[in-house]
Formats: structure tokens, C-alpha cells, sequence
């Protein structure tokens, strides 16, 4: 007989998962990285791969986007997103992730002449093959970097709506954060189109990022929003409005948003009621990945109640239909009561 989780690593293992803030591009495995560079014989990358952990060494914010952009060069045809794809959605599938919507950076692929239909195509070709080998199921967000104008948001959105597949589920903007004024009708556009509205907001910006992103682009759910908690006027109408933000803890430090993960805010936005999510958002740029972002927050005191909360407000905040949404609640609720169940009679303590 298999034994039954007792230690707080065996519940996360255990508990089904959905990753809500994940980069496709950021997620490419370094093997992979290294196999198309080779491929498409890009020779000033080569050198920098010989020691990813040094190259993903990032010195700000602007330095994590430098080398994230130099990472998508290897990206050019549609077996190359393929490709990619299904080793992203291995290594979710090995994590326990049921279901994950992943962003794509559309637009970086757009300004390199890579056709829209090509990105769509390979990274539908990879999904399904995934799904039918892993049970991982993707949804996709197609986005563009806000600090690289408003045109770059209209392509993105253009070919979006012009070549997408009904996988995709929204639409959102990232990069460095600038006035997401300019953006307000590119995003009322999305909406009205069907889209759901993801922006990244108050990941390096303050509490005025993400007030702007709710009352200008309709966010339904927004990419880290750290910076929210420093306002506790509009902490209360994102709790009011029950507006999830999607928490990154390890990439924040990285990208020296944060000082540390001990001066993380995720438990105060976790203790001012917010609807948080736990994400890992460029898990092999930051040497993380969904697992190891649970085992993060658990060490920032978060126990195991805590942990198995974050999973269910992962579900809750999903772009899904009932009854997978109602089916995740239970297998969560099932993992919780095997491991309570294990830890009462081994003695184990979270």
C-alpha cells in the first residue's frame, strides 16, 4: 500500500494545482533554450547558456526584460513553439497542475516577423499533444509589454482576434510598467470582443498601477498587484469586487522588486482578505517553479490550511466553466483530508 501524505512537502505534492500568472516564454526550459539556439545557430547565446543560473542573474527589473527578450530569439517556427509548449506543460503536469492560463508574449514574436499564425498554431499543436499524454490542460493569454507603446498592444490585439483558437481566454500587458491610460480603449476593445482582462499591475509601481488597471482596463484579475497593500482604501474594493491578484513571491525577489521573501507581503494580503493566487511566472528564470512557490509560502508561515486556501483561490479565480471548477474544489478537499487523516495518525506536525 502507498503511503498516505504526512509531511507538508507530501500535501503540496499532493494537492491539484492551477497556475493563473505563468510566461510560456519565460518557462522555456533551459534544454530547450539551448536546442534552438543551436538549431537556428544564434552563437552570441551559446556562451551565455553555459551557466543559465549566472545568465538568469538579473541585476533589476529592466535587466530580467533584456534577457527575457534576448531567450525568445530562439523562437522562430512553429515546431519550435511546439516543441516548447509540451515540455512547459511536462513539467506542469509533474508539479500536479491540472490547469494553467499561460501568458504569451505575442508581441515580441510580431516585431520579429514571426507570423501570428504560426505562434498559434505551434503552441495549439504542443497543448494538445500535452493534454492527451499529461491531463494538463492550458488556456492561453496572448499580451504585449506596455512599455513598448500602445501600437504594440493594437497588433497583439489584432492578430489575437484575427488568428486566435477558443483557447485563448484574455488579454493582458506586462513589461515595465508605465501610465496604462494610453491602453484603456485597446483593453475596452478586448472586453467587448469577449476577452477577460489580465494586466500586470503593481509589480514594481505602487497602489496607484493597480487602482489604474481596474478603473481604466476592467481587470478581472490582475498579475501580481503587490503593490496594492500600501492602500487600504483600495485593498477593500478589490476585497468588495473579489478581483484576484496573482502572487509571484520568488520572481519578485528576483527581479528585486522585493528585498526578500521575509519581507514579502503575500501573508499581510493574505490576512487583509484579499484573493490571492500563488504563481511562479518565469519559473526557470527565477530557479522556481508552482511547487517550490507553496514551499515558499509556507516558510513565510503561511500552514498547511493556508496552503490548501491558495490552491482552492487558484480555482476561484480560473477562467473556468462549473463543473471542472467544481471537480478541482473536491480533489483539493480530498488531498486536505488525506493528509490531515496521515498526519493525526503518524504524529506529523505542518
Amino acid at each position: 500500500m502507498v503511503a498516505m501524505p504526512a509531511t507538508i512537502d507530501d500535501l503540496i505534492d499532493a494537492l491539484p494545482k492551477v497556475e493563473l500568472h505563468v510566461h510560456l516564454e519565460g518557462s522555456m526550459l533551459p534544454k530547450t533554450l539551448l536546442r534552438l539556439a543551436t538549431k537556428h545557430h544564434l552563437e552570441d547565446l551559446l556562451p551565455l547558456l553555459e551557466d543559465p543560473a549566472e545568465w538568469y542573474r538579473f541585476r533589476d527589473f529592466a535587466h530580467f526584460v533584456e534577457v527575457y527578450l534576448q531567450a525568445v530569439r530562439v523562437l522562430v517556427d512553429e515546431e519550435d513553439f511546439a516543441g516548447m509548449t509540451y515540455d512547459v506543460a511536462a513539467d506542469l503536469a509533474r508539479q500536479n497542475v491540472r490547469y494553467a492560463e499561460v501568458h504569451v508574449s505575442l508581441y515580441n514574436h510580431l516585431e520579429r516577423g514571426v507570423d501570428p499564425r504560426v505562434v498559434f498554431a505551434g503552441i495549439e499543436h504542443g497543448r494538445r499533444r500535452a493534454e492527451a499524454e499529461h491531463g494538463v490542460v492550458l488556456r492561453w493569454i496572448p499580451d504585449f509589454a506596455g512599455h513598448v507603446g500602445v501600437e504594440a498592444g493594437e497588433r497583439s490585439l489584432a492578430a489575437t482576434l484575427t488568428h486566435a483558437p477558443p483557447s485563448v481566454v484574455a488579454f493582458g500587458v506586462g513589461g515595465i510598467e508605465v501610465d496604462r491610460a494610453p491602453f484603456a480603449d485597446l483593453f475596452a476593445r478586448a472586453v467587448a470582443a469577449g476577452l477577460h482582462s489580465v494586466p500586470h499591475a503593481g509589480e514594481t509601481a505602487g497602489p496607484e498601477a493597480v487602482r489604474a488597471a481596474v478603473e481604466l482596463l476592467h481587470a478581472e484579475r490582475i498579475g501580481h498587484g503587490i503593490g496594492a497593500i500600501g492602500d487600504r482604501a483600495l485593498v477593500d474594493e478589490l476585497i468588495e469586487r473579489r478581483i484576484p491578484l496573482d502572487v509571484s513571491p520568488t520572481s519578485n525577489v528576483r527581479t528585486r522588486a522585493v528585498a526578500s521573501i521575509a519581507e514579502h507581503p503575500l501573508p499581510a494580503m493574505l490576512d487583509a482578505g484579499l484573493l490571492v493566487t500563488l504563481n511562479s511566472d518565469d519559473p526557470p528564470m527565477f530557479g522556481t517553479d508552482l511547487t517550490g512557490e507553496y514551499q515558499r509560502a509556507h516558510e513565510m508561515g503561511i500552514d498547511a490550511e493556508g496552503l490548501a486556501g491558495l490552491a482552492r483561490n487558484a480555482v476561484t479565480a480560473a477562467f473556468l466553466d462549473d463543473a471542472p471548477r467544481s471537480t478541482l474544489y473536491q480533489e483539493i478537499d480530498v488531498a486536505v483530508e488525506s493528509w490531515r487523516t496521515a498526519s493525526v495518525a503518524q504524529g506529523a506536525r505542518p
